[in-house]
């Protein structure tokens, strides 16, 4: 604290780096207890700094995280929660995205000399009503440097890899078409209703058209999606994955040299470890876990990277470095070998997708050399949304005071000058339906969770929803629980005994507490315009960013970034 109080006092500003990985599980990385993956630069960090343990995703999906994130607000505040099925954009020509009236870290402190970037995956939006607004885009959010992607890395940007739509089956109601048609027949053969040949001649041409417009989305899908940007330009369209975290790194080590000088805020969001995985040729077949172990390895790589530049520009003691997942790991990922594409969430129950902890219990290191005490472990609840108000508490920027900001500083709790965590309640949505509460007591060690729903396991033994390849939060995929389910974490990590009344006394007075700061909750909610409805995450030809034509099914070639990484191959 003294350390930072004469940081403080010489006038300068500290450095942000901030790493998050895509679909990592908590107990993927050694720091965090995993014995066989070997992730040697992320544990090192978690040595030279801050480990939390019970560090919180503000939602258990992409999209909705990381806007979250960004913001230190939930986002059913800022409309990035869904109201249906679909939580997240598949379109890089859909209309919806992170609001431009919500302020981002990295706008807050644009206003005290910072230069931001992020590097990486952004999946917040592009464009509102055409395909070159870029209303949505990082350079509209407070960052003045991108290179990455708009959307989020799919099985479709993998060759041979197949595609996300195939999983479409699962959102269709092959039952209620089947009986309906049956009905239809017997109906007609009973001669109560008439169905002529027109009519069954045009619902099979239906269905061809329906079965060629997937087709032809399917075959298109990677060339209209998958592609990487420099600022409002497209590189390369589609991109070849193999060596993107490689070209990432290169461009975030470029920015930290071309910043050294001035105070700057880095946001790496790696595309890894999402599928369809990938990995360098460096780390393919190095890892005990097939290609997820492997992609796990070179982000750990990159990590080491980002550090060493770190030292080696004499940066390391003025920059706070804080790394993360946006969420748990996708259980449900099997490749079309039926090889295991997902993580692990180590004690913790469930995955992506899921309000279970290991959905969205995630690691959180923090480390900045003579401020923060190392090899700290904090136990307490912490949220995502809690780097916003921090990074604007060093910056020396005033929390806006015309929004309600759901994180807290994190500082007093790092450095030890508060032992307990600011967060007495926690809110869990799943989408927009709110799934959960924890309420960590004053003067109690209790962390009390309950659940109001909880999806449908399939099959009912398993943690995962095998058959909708992600858990949904919506009937009939959940069972809604009067009275909720009960769980006190601090005795029951891994959630699998709920209490009741014969085992709990306070059970009943504690979920009168919960409710009440449920109905403060939801007071404190203002309606706003749902970004992720289905009309806005539809795929909207005129949106369609394209780099060269249509005709030509969008492809380019022009990223420099390319060019070096051959050179420097063909030099080895």
């Amino acid at each position: 604290f003294v350390t930072f109080l004469l940081f403080q006092d010489s006038g300068r500003k500290p450095n942000f780096v901030f790493m998050m990985v895509d679909d990592l599980g908590i107990g993927d990385l050694g720091c965090y207890g995993n014995t066989t993956l070997r992730t040697p630069n992320i544990d090192r960090l978690a040595l030279e700094g801050v480990k939390l343990t019970q560090h919180i995703a503000a939602a258990p999906l992409c999209t909705p995280s990381r806007a979250a994130f960004l913001t230190g607000r939930y986002p059913i505040r800022s409309g990035m929660a869904a109201h249906g099925r679909m939580g997240v954009f598949l379109f890089s020509a859909s209309s919806g995205g992170l609001p431009q009236e919500e302020i981002t870290f990295a706008k807050a402190v644009k206003g005290q000399g910072y230069s931001t970037a992020v590097i990486g995956k952004w999946h917040l939006g592009l464009n509102c009503e055409d395909s070159a607004d870029h209303c949505h885009h990082p350079n509209s959010h407070g960052f003045d440097y991108f290179y990455g992607t708009i959307m989020t890395h799919l099985r479709d940007c993998q060759p041979g890899h197949g595609s996300v739509l195939y999983f479409v089956h699962g959102y269709i109601p092959y039952k209620a078409i089947s009986i309906g048609l049956v009905s239809l027949a017997l109906l007609h053969i009973k001669g109560m209703i008439t169905v002529t040949r027109r009519v069954v001649f045009s619902f099979l041409v239906l269905v061809g058209v329906v079965v060629s417009v997937f087709g032809v989305l399917v075959y298109t899908f990677p060339n209209l999606n998958c592609f990487v940007m420099r600022g409002p330009e497209i590189v390369e369209q589609p991109y070849t994955s193999e060596n993107l975290t490689q070209r990432m790194t290169s461009e975030a080590i470029e920015f930290l040299e071309r910043n050294s000088e001035r105070p700057f805020l880095l946001f790496f969001s790696f595309l890894q470890v999402h599928t369809g995985l990938f990995a360098s040729p460096l780390f393919r077949g190095r890892s005990q876990h097939g290609l997820y172990g492997d992609a796990v390895m070179e982000v750990d790589w990159s990590v080491g990277q980002i550090m060493q530049t770190l030292e080696r520009l004499n940066l390391k003691e003025n920059t706070l470095v804080y790394m993360t997942s946006d969420q748990g790991p996708h259980l449900e990922e099997i490749s079309i070998h039926g090889e295991m594409h997902g993580g692990y969430s180590g004690i913790y129950k469930a995955g992506k997708s899921t309000n279970w902890e290991g959905g969205i219990r995630i690691p959180g290191i923090l480390r900045w050399p003579g401020v923060l005490p190392a090899g700290k472990v904090i136990d307490e609840p912490t949220s995502n949304m809690d780097i916003f108000p921090t990074v604007l508490n060093l910056a020396g920027v005033s929390k806006p005071s015309d929004r309600v900001i759901d994180g807290h500083d994190l500082l007093p709790l790092l450095q030890g000058q508060v032992e307990r965590s600011e967060h007495e309640f926690m809110f869990h949505y799943c989408n927009a339906q709110l799934n959960a509460v924890r309420w960590h007591p004053p003067n109690s060690n209790a962390i009390w969770k309950a659940f109001f729903f909880t999806p449908d396991f399939y099959p009912e033994n398993s943690s995962a929803c095998f058959q909708t390849h992600i858990c949904l939060c919506i009937k009939p995929y959940v069972t809604f629980h009067d009275p909720p389910l009960l769980y006190d974490l601090s005795k029951d990590p891994t959630e699998s005994t709920p209490l009741s009344p014969d085992t709990e006394p306070q059970f009943y007075s504690v979920l009168e507490v919960i409710r009440a700061a449920v109905s403060r909750h939801a007071e404190s909610l203002k309606p706003v315009p749902v970004q992720v409805s289905p009309l806005q995450i539809v795929w909207k030809p005129w949106l369609q960013p394209c780099c060269s034509s249509l005709s030509q099914l969008c492809t380019c070639e022009r990223d420099h970034q390319i060019e070096k990484l051959r050179n420097e191959l063909q030099k080895e």
